[in-house]
């Protein structure tokens, strides 16, 4: 069995289950040929952030695919999920952070928008305020919704915490929560969470910025699963055990191999039950993040 291609989403949409991260990636250089060679591998979704600083990059590639004669991409094959950023928190300033994204991206609407994180700059973790700015924050994001800007709208990095709080001042809820989540950090209850509330989950830093696969950890699990998968490297075994729990994956690359490397899963079989198994079994406590953790955010 093939993995899955898409990932639904709470308002019908399909969302690509594999898609380029695009995190540290600022040379406008870099960025258009990194962009250019994921389409080019057949790659449908491209993750940017406004703290990324490299919309606009991002924007003048794809236009410049979008507009080449005869090309075989268009806008409507591409899903565009870009972030608004911990400085951008509250109802205007979220409003006008999207409205800019767009005019950086060079497209009337992106295919999803997310809060980038709970917590509001130059607050206190403990702030009161935390809640109030994201909460301005998401009443922008459901009115550029309503207005078609925004295809469907999430959170990143949000604990089930946080999540649940959005029950009490959310109109729409979110569609998407996108979180670190490798072997080193599973995550169960808050994956558990997302599935009960119909909430999709994008999985970020799935090689744990590298050091799952690069030997900076030893993952005595990950090699036996290898050995028994000579078709897979060990990044693509770490990527197909997160798209298997039904979550999609954003892996970074900025090399033309690395890039093929990470599509290929989508056409790859299945890890075994005893893989699966085996990976599930990694000791993860305390969980171990390599990226932003949210939990002292009041």
């Amino acid at each position: 069995m093939s993995i899955h291609k898409t990932v639904k989403l709470a308002n019908g949409l399909a969302m690509p289950s594999l898609g380029l991260g695009t995190w540290q990636q600022r040379d406008a250089d870099v960025v258009k040929r990194v962009v250019g060679q994921a389409l080019s591998t057949g790659y449908q979704l491209i993750d940017t952030a406004n703290g990324y600083h490299n919309e606009a990059a991002i924007g003048d590639i794809l236009t410049e695919i979008f507009n080449k004669p005869g090309s075989a991409i268009q806008r409507k094959d591409i899903w565009i999920m870009s972030k608004l950023a911990p400085t951008q928190q509250g109802y205007e300033k979220a409003k006008q952070a999207v409205l800019d994204s767009l005019k950086k991206l060079q497209t009337d609407y992106t295919d999803l928008y997310l809060i980038h994180w709970p917590g509001a700059s130059r607050l206190k973790p403990d702030s009161p305020k935390h809640r109030e700015m994201r909460a301005g924050s998401w009443r922008a994001l459901e009115e550029l919704y309503e207005q078609g800007k925004v295809r469907s709208i999430g959170v990143s990095n949000f604990t089930t915490r946080h999540l649940d709080e959005m029950k009490e001042y959310a109109k729409i809820q979110p569609m998407v929560n996108q979180c670190e989540m490798h072997p080193l950090c599973q995550q169960p209850e808050l994956l558990q969470y997302c599935a009960q509330n119909s909430i999709a989950f994008t999985a970020y830093a799935s090689l744990g910025e590298g050091a799952l696969v690069n030997g900076d950890v030893k993952l005595p699990q990950l090699d036996a699963v290898a050995a028994r998968r000579p078709d897979l490297t060990p990044a693509q075994i770490l990527l197909m055990w997160g798209l298997q729990k039904g979550v999609a994956v954003i892996p970074k690359a900025s090399s033309a191999g690395r890039i093929q490397e990470n599509f290929d899963v989508l056409a790859k079989a299945e890890l075994s039950a005893q893989d699966v198994t085996d990976l599930d079994g990694i000791d993860n406590k305390p969980e171990k993040h390599f990226c932003w953790h949210a939990e002292h955010i009041a």
